[in-house]
């Protein structure tokens, strides 16, 4: 079902701050950037910012049905955090907590070539 790491995304709530911290630290500009989420591509895996996201990071997989991977996850036992969304250009996201409280977070990507 899991298809390996993919993203993880952090919380912006100063975009433009963070976005130029990072920009700075990477030594790159982001390769995707609006008011609503900025991304890099560093090493061939995302880093996101997301100005409404959680303040703790959230990694995402790569699944092939992000709807399918979610309800498997929470019939194993996980517990809903985000449901299944998408994001734009047909790519989903969904999170669920494993039984420890950490967030699982996957994402079905139809251009990553997985």
């Amino acid at each position: 079902m899991l298809l390996g790491l993919r993203s993880v995304i952090h919380a912006a709530p100063d975009l433009a701050a963070v976005k130029a911290w990072w920009t700075e630290v990477l030594g790159q500009e982001p390769y995707f950037d609006q008011p609503f989420y900025v991304g890099f591509e560093v090493g061939g895996f995302e880093l996101g910012l997301d100005p409404n996201g959680d303040m703790s990071p959230i990694t995402y997989r790569g699944v092939s049905d992000a709807d399918a991977a979610v309800t498997s996850l929470l019939a194993h036992g996980a517990e809903p955090h985000a449901a299944v969304r998408d994001v734009g250009e047909g790519i989903k996201v969904g999170s669920v907590k494993d039984p420890s409280g950490s967030v699982l977070g996957v994402i079905e990507n139809p251009h990553d070539g997985a």
